[in-house]
């Protein structure tokens, strides 16, 4: 399996903008510039793209981890929010942080635990960052 997305840059790195674009058309055009990423001007960025992905990889490999299990989630909400620092002459997504609120009827605080460590520790993008990953997983 193999997804794609495309990014087109026009002009200098703080002065300049661009463009994200999906195979599949969620994103198509979406801006991103020094100030979406630095600032607060409407567009996206990189780290907010790479949260988006792993709050929905590791709520997904939960989903799946609770299934496998037998236990169907009620509701499973997660932010994930990932910290960009300065380091050595650049900069390095340091930290992707996880927050789980979960519902999930006749399970286990500990099991709870459990489940949501396996998930978090092997889903595809937790494997990929070079980041620290926490997780704080509240079963309600």
């Amino acid at each position: 399996m193999i997804r794609k997305a495309h990014a087109q840059w026009r002009g200098t790195g703080r002065d300049g903008t661009g463009d994200l674009t999906t195979d599949s058309g969620v994103l198509s055009h979406t801006p991103y510039s020094f100030k979406t990423r630095f600032e607060s001007e409407p567009g996206t960025n990189p780290e907010e793209l790479i949260a988006a992905a792993h709050a929905g990889c590791f709520t997904m490999a939960l989903a799946f981890q609770l299934q496998t299990a037998g236990f169907t989630p009620e509701e499973l909400n997660t932010e994930a929010a990932v910290s960009l620092v300065q380091a050595d002459g650049g900069f390095k997504i340091e930290k992707s942080a996880l927050t789980l609120r979960a519902k999930v009827p006749g399970l286990d605080k500990a099991r709870f635990d459990e489940l949501a460590g396996v998930a978090e520790k092997n889903c595809p993008v937790s494997r990929v960052l070079n980041a620290e990953i926490t997780l704080d997983a509240t079963l309600e």
